[in-house]
């Protein structure tokens, strides 16, 4: 009986004895383990400028920045709360973030990340009217309304152009 105790344990010994330098060597082989660095918690809030109501599948683009340099870009969506929430960019960085929404004007702006949270709300406002160079405008001066190289004509040097109203010509009929 103690001879069939021992025929049976011999193998599982010598099993033993020759993978414990094995399991050893594996140790000291390859490269070492470095951990990730800390992450910061980005959460954004996006909401409409006018009401206050979350927007709901907007386009939230997170742009990592290290040493000015884009590092590449993630997309998460709003949720209905109008919330993304993302978690691997590392803390001390900087992210650029854009909102992107269907009625809505694009949004970016640059954050740092000084601690392990960041909570950022974001207004969108509705599109405005589109600028045009074909109409006056109160910020405008009258110094490109003639068309000429200098900015200034002799009799309008520094005055404000005509109203709209006597530059308009009627059309042929």
């Amino acid at each position: 009986m103690l001879c069939a105790t021992i025929r049976r344990s011999v193998p599982l010994v010598a099993a033993a004895c020759l993978l414990l330098p094995a399991l050893h060597s594996q140790e000291n082989r390859g490269r070492k383990y470095k951990p990730p660095p800390p992450t910061c918690k980005i959460s954004v809030t996006v909401v409409r400028s006018d009401n206050g109501k979350p927007v709901e599948d907007a386009a939230v683009v997170f742009h990592p920045l290290k040493g000015g340099k884009d590092q590449g870009n993630m997309e998460l969506k709003t949720n209905e709360d109008g919330k993304a929430v993302i978690n691997v960019i590392p803390i001390g960085d900087t992210v650029r973030v854009q909102v992107i929404a269907d009625g809505f004007q694009t949004y970016g702006a640059d954050y740092d990340l000084p601690t392990d949270t960041k909570a950022i709300a974001i207004k969108l406002n509705r599109p405005e009217r589109q600028y045009s160079i074909y109409e006056s405008h109160p910020d405008q001066s009258g110094s490109n309304q003639q068309g000429s190289g200098s900015g200034q004509s002799g009799s309008q040097s520094g005055s404000n152009p005509p109203p709209a109203s006597q530059n308009t010509q009627k059309p042929p009929q």
